[in-house]
């Protein structure tokens, strides 16, 4: 069967690698792209100009590509949601309950929703954190992904909506801006490294953090995606994980490539609060169990990817 895909929030930093994962699979006209702003680079395949909080406009563009999957990936994240929750949870769960509702409506067949391990709090447990346990998240984002994991697991228990879902952790990645993420300071660190030769990390030297290479994101997610349904026992969303890491361990490999590297620590920084209410790390052995997941990137293999790319570009800049 031909695939019509839909990514709704694309020009974020999923959106970004996974649009260009789908068609280099599918097909560049197979895909269709779509966010509330242009992108910044023009786009290789059909691009749509959306609001996911315009049912209307949405429903639309469902109507002109009669989509087979749809990504929903619109969303505001921690730090910037902890600025204005009510906008953020505006976004978060309407957006979601729209694509939800119209993938039933056009009969679309698998829908992907990102979750996060912002959905636990700070009774959660911290080290390998399992599937299911106390879930108790302190912010807007948390609360929101939360609410949507029960939501897309009522969609296909009332509906037999095909909805699959991963908590992600933190993502790194060299060919995207972060999105005003808590653990985006895996990201900026580079940047600052090759620029600045330092880095001042809002986030303690010691604050362990599960982490995902964008490439292995993509490739998880994807996997996911094509896996038999009958093969998948979660529809809320899996865990998810790749390697953990603290500010100090990440500068430490760093300064493998850049001696003379150094990083300071801010104190007080209201992100470090968020941080300290997630798991250091992630069990995520349904995902490995129900369609095989393994990370391939560790410390570092990541850091080498992305100082080597990250420095090709300002090369050529």
């Amino acid at each position: 069967m031909e695939e019509r895909i839909i990514i709704i929030g694309s020009n974020g930093q999923i959106g970004t690698e996974l649009a260009l994962a789908l068609r280099s699979k599918y097909g560049q006209e197979s895909v269709v792209t779509s966010d509330i702003r242009q992108p910044s680079v023009a786009s290789a395949g059909p691009f749509e100009l959306i609001n996911v909080l315009d049912r209307e406009l949405l429903k639309a563009m469902f109507d002109k590509y009669k989509p087979t999957q749809v990504y929903l990936l619109a969303a505001v994240l921690s730090a910037v949601g902890e600025q204005n929750p009510k906008m953020a949870w505006d976004l978060n769960m309407t957006g979601l309950l729209h694509v939800l509702d119209l993938a039933v409506e056009f009969k679309v067949r698998k829908v992907f929703w990102p979750s996060s391990i912002a959905v636990f709090g700070p009774n959660s447990p911290k080290e390998r954190t399992p599937q299911y346990c106390t879930m108790d998240p302190n912010t807007v984002y948390g609360f929101s992904k939360q609410a949507g994991e029960r939501w897309c697991e009522y969609y296909f228990n009332k509906y037999g909506l095909d909805v699959r879902s991963i908590r992600y952790p933190g993502l790194i990645s060299w060919k995207a801006a972060p999105g005003g993420g808590t653990t985006d300071y895996a990201i900026h660190i580079f940047h600052e490294a090759l620029s600045k030769a330092s880095y001042q990390c809002f986030l303690s030297a010691d604050t362990a953090l599960p982490m995902l290479y964008m490439e292995d994101a993509i490739r998880g997610t994807l996997a996911l995606m094509e896996a038999p349904a009958k093969n998948l026992r979660i529809r809320s969303s899996y865990n998810l994980t790749g390697i953990s890491l603290t500010p100090q361990e990440l500068s430490t490999e760093i300064r493998k490539h850049i001696p003379d590297f150094t990083i300071s620590y801010k104190e007080n920084d209201p992100r470090q609060v968020i941080a300290d209410s997630w798991p250091s790390s992630i069990d995520d052995s349904y995902a490995q169990q129900d369609w095989g997941w393994k990370p391939e990137f560790d410390i570092t293999a990541l850091t080498n990817e992305m100082l080597t790319n990250l420095k090709q570009n300002l090369e050529t800049t």
